[in-house]
């Protein structure tokens, strides 16, 4: 097995992003609403939607690098497109922390404009997801590794993101409060020990991000949430578990049409299948031995790691993908000179029916993936291997 394009070297920053309306935080700059947050190695901005009282939280290491968006909102996608064009970023991921109840998401957007990797945790039901994420995994992009936590309660697919100076919560640990438990598999025991097990056992001056305030505030710590924030002033479980089931919410008025919608985006493969350029598992299990068929893996070094890999298969990752079939491209050269059937995979199929997509316009015209990736390969019981 062979490693193509996994390590890119960063390159150093181009030019600096302008900051007014400056207010101080340990290690950054910030300016409220719509905040630009910078410090002398990454970009960052809080983007606001009114409508939804959301915070969306772009991302990169440097000008001109790569960009992920966590929890971007549907009304919002250009506005988020607009902004990376302006900061000459190239977004690659998009992620939400939780299915949302209250907007619908814009990761199919996103995907659609942008061709990025959507990501969220393993336990969602959301079919637009192409990476899934566990307790203890990394979220990385060029330059950028956030540690992602498992923090269920408010759904059970919920999901914060940490650097070492900042968190992004989603709607486990709001400013002043906490996301409510009682409904999408919502469970204030595990809340309870999302919270005081894991969140809050961050050091004390972490910048808290979360995904809605409904107040105007925009940032806090986890100190002060500590002593601040009403909710986190119980004594037991049993005491938090009575508080939250006694608060008599009444529904997100956009919950019946926002669950929904965000847990069937509709998937890029669909399409890729009607061009005739999907195979299933099965057709490729006796495939993967000829000296005909060459096996794309576009998953990151830590998918293949956890999950396995088909053996024999050539290490691609989706992020590098562009460089490798353009004119002069190793998967370019590689077609041309030896007339190999390109078979790309990845985790569940979106990625390398985006990367078929890519490949067929370059002029690749014999590439085709695996529906269903590598979920469908084991599902089928094909034969997997550890990377060396």
């Amino acid at each position: 097995m062979h490693d193509f394009g996994d390590d890119r070297r960063a390159r150093k920053p181009t030019n600096r992003i302008r900051v007014w309306r400056l207010i101080a935080f340990p290690g950054v700059v910030a300016r409220c609403r719509d905040k630009c947050v910078s410090s002398p190695e990454m970009i960052f901005r809080q983007l606001f939607d009114q409508a939804s009282s959301t915070y969306s939280y772009l991302l990169a290491s440097r000008a001109g690098g790569e960009a992920l968006i966590i929890d971007p909102v549907l009304e919002k996608v250009d506005r988020y497109l607009h902004l990376v064009k302006e900061l000459d970023l190239k977004l690659v991921k998009a992620v939400d922390t939780h299915l949302h109840a209250d907007h619908i998401t814009g990761l199919g957007a996103l995907r659609d404009h942008t061709h990025c990797i959507t990501v969220m945790g393993e336990q969602t039901k959301a079919d637009v997801v192409s990476m899934r994420l566990a307790d203890g995994d990394k979220l990385t992009i060029e330059g950028l590794s956030l540690d992602v936590i498992y923090t269920p309660g408010h759904t059970d697919d919920s999901y914060s993101f940490a650097l070492p100076d900042r968190v992004f919560t989603g709607d486990t640990l709001l400013i002043r409060g906490t996301g409510r438990t009682d409904f999408q598999n919502g469970d204030p025991r595990q809340q309870y020990e999302s919270l005081f097990g894991r969140l809050l056992k961050l050091p004390d001056t972490t910048l808290v991000y979360p995904a809605h305030d409904y107040k105007g505030d925009t940032v806090s710590t986890i100190g002060e949430e500590k002593a601040y924030n009403p909710r986190l002033q119980v004594r037991s479980v049993d005491e938090y578990v009575e508080l939250m089931s006694n608060l008599k919410l009444g529904n997100p008025k956009m919950m019946d049409v926002a669950v929904p919608a965000n847990m069937k985006v509709g998937l890029a493969q669909e399409k890729i299948a009607q061009r005739g350029w999907a195979m299933t598992a099965q057709d490729v299990l006796p495939l993967m031995r000829s000296p005909d068929v060459a096996l794309i893996d576009l998953r990151e070094r830590s998918e293949r790691e956890r999950h396995g890999t088909i053996p024999g298969s050539l290490h691609v990752p989706y992020l590098a993908l562009q460089e490798n079939i353009s004119s002069g491209g190793m998967l370019s050269e590689l077609a041309k000179s030896t007339s190999k059937q390109l078979v790309f995979y990845c985790a569940f199929g979106e990625r390398s029916a985006m990367a078929v997509q890519a490949a067929q316009d370059a002029g690749l015209a014999t590439a085709c993936h695996i529906q269903g990736g590598i979920d469908a390969w084991k599902k089928a019981s094909g034969p997997l291997v550890r990377p060396g």
